[in-house]
C-alpha cells in the first residue's frame, strides 16, 4: 500500500527526514543500511536529500504493520 500526501513530492533534508521519522541521524543510515528505507539523492559534493513520498511511504507501512501486530 502505498501513500502519498496531497502535497507536491519534494526533497527533504536530514533534519526534516529525522524530525518526521522521530528517528536519530545514526538509526535512519541502520534503516538504509538494512535496505528497509531508501538510500538519500546526492544533491551536490557535500549535499543529500530524500523524496519527500519516500517518507510518506515508509511511515504508511510502519503505521500499517503496527496496525496488524495490534490485531493479532
Amino acid at each position: 500500500m502505498e501513500f502519498h500526501c496531497m502535497t507536491q513530492p519534494h526533497i527533504e533534508r536530514l533534519p526534516a527526514v529525522l524530525s518526521r521519522l522521530g528517528v536519530s541521524r545514526s538509526s535512519l543510515y541502520k534503516l538504509i543500511q538494512q535496505g528497509q528505507f531508501k538510500a538519500p539523492l546526492k544533491l551536490g559534493p557535500r549535499s543529500v536529500g530524500w523524496l519527500s513520498t519516500d517518507t510518506d511511504d515508509f511511515i504508511a507501512s510502519r503505521a500499517q504493520a503496527a496496525r496488524m501486530r495490534s490485531a493479532a
